[in-house]
């Protein structure tokens, strides 16, 4: 992978060359181009790291450096002038142009190597995860840029860490971090030195890699994540499966333990002209294997693309209601209609299991029943159990005020009665565009 990458412009044929094995031999790659029209190419497909312009051109130094500067604004690489000149106005020009350095030729190859490596090392400081130690997201896009360009075989990753925002609400930003660590530390374990590992953000990472290699990484990701997960929480939350969020908008919410979703593409199955394309299909494979509530991963494959399967998915907004108080089941059922919901409803829990079957919903507001029979709960646990329903959302709500109880079944939110209208259906609005992401 194109990691670290410098260009230099010089119409000269021995000095650059020169330069060019000077810093290869520090590990980066590096490309010469004689002309601005040629090198201004190579800056648009590639964004250098580091620019070395020499007052060998055509043009004056400082209004080469100028234009470089403008051009590559969005990428800010580090641009050092090469000059016969020694003059003091002539240093001044250049670097009030936007250069970032002025050499005087000839310069010893030590000191130049020197120069070279600073300036390489503060520009990708500048763009490192404190906690990771990983490059960033605009680092890692170009890093992706660049290996689109290359018109080689290459597979791109996207993993990410599902239910990480709740964890770190709950558990803190030292045990976050240590999370990330730890599978910043396992990723890193499965690659080698020729594979690209950056952040897209908390949580979410960048692998760029040989497409032979990528299942393998992927398939052993998963099984490692799921090794150590229970390690990052308490014995009580390990053993139920789930944390229970609190506070005004949360409170009641249960979340699963974290699992990571891994989506991956390749240039074997589809010719990726830009970074945005190769990212939409990235986001939405890995958005397919997030489908699965345990860590897994998503190959897109020839003629199957994951993101048509999510454009195509039609969008479910239908909810059953079951509650025995005909008041209240009559104002959930009419409130959900006018806010454009499909609602079916029934007061008993006899005719529930067939409406759900009809109706097939994205949502149940389902009460839990009397203190003594608690049919709702059970109804829960076996739409729960059952493959063809487990998916739907179930808002479980309840006279009785245990919640732990009330989450074990596996509703994904413990709403005591009596509840305010606006908050519940906040929370359908909330798990209904949950359930079709």
């Amino acid at each position: 992978m194109l990691s670290k990458l410098a260009l230099i412009l010089d119409k000269r044929k021995e000095l650059p060359a020169k330069y060019k094995k000077l810093i290869e031999s520090t590990g980066v790659k590096v490309f010469i181009t004689d002309t601005i029209e040629a090198g201004l190419e190579t800056l648009t497909t590639y964004e250098p790291d580091l620019i070395i312009v020499s007052d060998s051109l055509d043009s004056a130094l400082p209004d080469t450096i100028k234009k470089l500067r403008m051009l590559s604004y969005p990428s800010r690489p580090c641009i050092v002038a090469l000059s016969k000149s020694a003059e003091l106005q002539d240093k001044l020009d250049v670097l009030e142009s936007g250069a970032d350095d002025f050499l005087s030729e000839p310069i010893e190859s030590e000191e130049f190597k020197a120069r070279i490596n600073a300036h390489l090392r503060r520009h990708f400081e500048n763009m490192i995860s404190e906690t990771t130690r990983l490059p960033d997201i605009k680092f890692s896009l170009k890093i992706l840029k660049r290996t689109i360009a290359q018109n080689k075989k290459w597979s791109a990753m996207l993993v990410k860490i599902n239910e990480f925002e709740a964890y770190k609400e709950i558990y803190g930003n030292l045990a976050s971090d240590k999370m990330l660590q730890t599978y910043t530390a396992i990723i890193n374990s499965s690659l080698d030195e020729d594979d690209f590992l950056g952040e897209f953000d908390e949580g979410e990472f960048l692998i760029l890699t040989n497409p032979l290699k990528t299942e393998h990484i992927a398939s052993f990701l998963t099984y490692a994540f799921d090794s150590i997960v229970e390690k990052f929480y308490n014995e009580e939350d390990a053993k139920s499966g789930y944390i229970i969020l609190y506070g005004d908008d949360n409170a009641g919410k249960r979340v699963n333990l974290v699992s990571t979703s891994i989506g991956i593409i390749s240039s074997e199955f589809q010719n990726y002209d830009s970074v945005n394309t190769a990212l939409n299909s990235l986001f939405a494979t890995c958005k397919l294997a997030k489908m699965n509530p345990k860590s897994s991963y998503i190959v897109e494959r020839a003629k199957i693309s994951a993101e048509n399967a999510i454009l195509n998915k039609d969008y479910n907004n239908r909810i059953v209601i079951i509650e025995p108080d005909e008041a209240l089941n009559y104002l959930l059922k009419t409130t959900g209609e006018m806010q454009g919901y499909e609602v079916s409803a029934a007061q008993d829990y006899d005719t529930a299991m067939n409406m759900i079957k009809t109706a097939e919903p994205a949502l149940i507001v389902l009460d839990a029943g009397d203190t003594e029979t608690l049919k709702g709960l059970e109804l829960c646990k076996k739409l729960k159990k059952d493959k063809n329903y487990k998916d739907i959302k179930i808002i479980l709500s309840t006279i009785v005020h245990d919640k732990k109880m009330v989450l074990n079944t596996g509703a994904d939110i413990y709403l005591p009665k009596p509840y305010e209208l606006l908050g519940i259906f906040n929370w359908i609005e909330h798990l209904i565009k949950e359930f079709n992401s």
